[in-house]
């Protein structure tokens, strides 16, 4: 995480992710109260039954129920090879019900071919909760030894607020996984609120639209006219205004990129969405309170110097941004002692390519780069990746884990390196350029040259 001085102040901000609402986990005594296999009090699950995949003509065996208050899938292949990977979700927003994944882009039936099991949780509370997405991963791991057995080597792998999972979960049990895949996921950990509230203040202090804090009304008052002052009502910024808040998003989502342009004009109506006032609740409710832009230096600074103008707001919870200890949105220190390999879309500003420059920060830091492989992937949308992407990084993820050689990554962190035209192509899989935001791209090279 970036090392910020923080300074307190009366004035309270929030930028939330629309939708929240009600509380997360009941605390320690509350859930002592309830049965272990049932759901926290005002939740409830839906875990329908799992067909069992076929594995070399036979079927797997699909383990389910609910465990520490979370329900949960296990799925074991007929011939298993002692290994487990453990699977976590995204952000789930505000619903009482709680949910299972199996493991996505083909990695499932990947897992299983390849004799790996593999469990995942629905985590014992929704919202922004990574600290119930880290225990009750590990919960999960821990009944797998009882109801199964005790793997050889446990894996971990996770998108969106499941990388901000994984990535914790090697920091809170040391030498407990093997190696991690996180992908499209949370590295930054505060820093994805601060992206949030840089977006909204800067719009508002060079439209000169006063905003803040944010009212009820917001979305309806505010942003148009935010909008139409930067002229950004249509793809295009319309003035010089815009043109400037633009470069400053670009630079705040990972700096100029191959499709960086694109990836404002999709993500542009979004973000102005993921702002409203604090309505109260836990910290996994409101997760923008350790968000803060004191400090911030903003590029470009012409033909307005926001740096100058724009507002600066501290954390709202100050203290749970400077702590270490396991909270909703906890800190990542980028201490890691396994292999880690990671994918992320380029284009993502919902979860920006940013974050993997400040986790690559956070892991040199304490001298563990070599234990750290990223990659980008030529795409817009969050999370959008194809199996062949994910299925390559696996493989060589657990290559590497048995003591093969480093697999290759992309530089995150050099300039002209991230601005070159083909970046992300080595990595990107080209049979999938005609799909979903890839078009947003140039066509990479052929390897051939062809």
């Amino acid at each position: 995480m970036r090392r910020r001085s923080l300074t307190l102040s009366a004035m309270a901000l929030s930028v939330v992710l629309l939708g929240t609402g009600l509380g997360t986990a009941a605390d320690a005594t509350t859930g002592d109260r309830v049965p272990d296999d049932q759901p926290l009090p005002g939740y409830t699950i839906d875990n329908p039954p799992l067909a069992p995949a076929t594995v070399g003509g036979r079927p797997s065996r699909v383990v389910q129920g609910v465990h520490g208050h979370a329900a949960f899938d296990i799925e074991v292949p007929p011939r298993w090879n002692g290994s487990l990977l453990m699977w976590a979700h995204g952000y789930r927003g505000p619903t009482r019900v709680l949910t299972v994944d199996p493991p996505p882009y083909g990695l499932r039936q990947r897992l299983l071919d390849q004799g790996y099991a593999w469990a995942s949780s629905s985590y014992y509370g929704n919202d922004y909760d990574v600290r119930a997405g880290v225990r009750s991963t590990r919960d999960l791991a821990d009944h797998f030894r009882r109801v199964i057995g005790k793997p050889r080597r446990t894996f971990l792998a996770g998108v969106s607020m499941g990388g901000h999972v994984t990535v914790r979960s090697l920091e809170e049990y040391p030498g407990y996984y093997a190696a991690a895949l996180p992908m499209c996921g949370v590295l930054g950990d505060h820093e994805l609120f601060d992206f949030f509230i840089d977006y909204h203040l800067v719009a508002q202090d060079l439209a000169d639209v006063p905003a803040f804090p944010f009212p009820a009304d917001y979305l309806t008052s505010a942003v148009p006219k935010i909008k139409e002052r930067l002229g950004l009502t249509g793809p295009e910024p319309a003035n010089a205004l815009g043109e400037q808040f633009r470069a400053i998003v670009v630079n705040q989502s990972g700096g100029e990129r191959p499709g960086a342009q694109a990836a404002f004009a999709y993500w542009k109506d979004f973000l102005f969405e993921l702002a409203g006032p604090d309505e109260g609740g836990t910290l996994a409710q409101e997760p923008g309170r350790v968000g803060t832009n004191l400090g911030t230096r903003y590029r470009p600074a012409v033909p307005v110097n926001v740096n100058v103008t724009v507002r600066r707001v501290p954390p709202v919870d100050a203290a749970a941004r400077r702590t270490q200890r396991l909270t909703a949105v906890p800190v990542v220190s980028g201490r890691i002692d396994v292999p880690v390999l990671s994918l992320h879309n380029l284009g993502d500003n919902f979860v920006p390519f940013s974050m993997e420059q400040y986790y690559r920060a956070d892991v040199s830091r304490h001298g563990r780069g070599g234990l750290l492989v990223q990659r980008a992937i030529r795409s817009v949308g969050h999370c959008e990746f194809s199996d062949a992407e994910v299925g390559a990084a696996w493989d060589d993820l657990v290559r590497w884990q048995r003591g093969g050689p480093r697999p290759a990554g992309d530089d995150v962190t050099d300039p002209a390196t991230v601005a070159n035209p083909v970046y992300g192509c080595r990595f990107t899989d080209p049979a999938a350029w005609p799909t979903g935001t890839r078009p947003l791209f140039a066509a990479c090279p052929s390897p051939t040259g062809g």
